[in-house]
């Protein structure tokens, strides 16, 4: 747990390169190299930039850390529920 929790800012603080958001090019590849796996659509720029507008919450186009957690809180719900075979819809 320890690493994966790791994992998660590390990934996020070398993809925003030193700044404290991630940009509309840092998000897109970020997307596209560490989310492949567990993302449809993520070879598609339009719906990238689709996530990260339904990302951002305060509208500076940009992506923060916790928005970020958004994104993964909602792909760690929906692996747990494809895994567990639940059949209810995250929000």
């Amino acid at each position: 747990m320890e690493s994966a929790i790791k994992t998660v800012v590390t990934t996020f603080l070398s993809s925003t390169r030193g700044k404290e958001n991630l940009d509309g090019g840092g998000f897109q590849k970020l997307v596209k190299k560490q989310l492949g796996g567990l993302m449809q659509d993520t070879n598609c720029s339009s719906a990238i930039k689709e996530m990260q507008q339904g990302l951002d919450a305060n509208n500076d186009g940009k992506v923060s850390f916790q928005e970020y957690l958004t994104l993964i809180g909602y792909l760690a719900s929906s692996l747990s529920q494809s895994k567990s075979g639940s059949t209810a819809e995250a929000p």
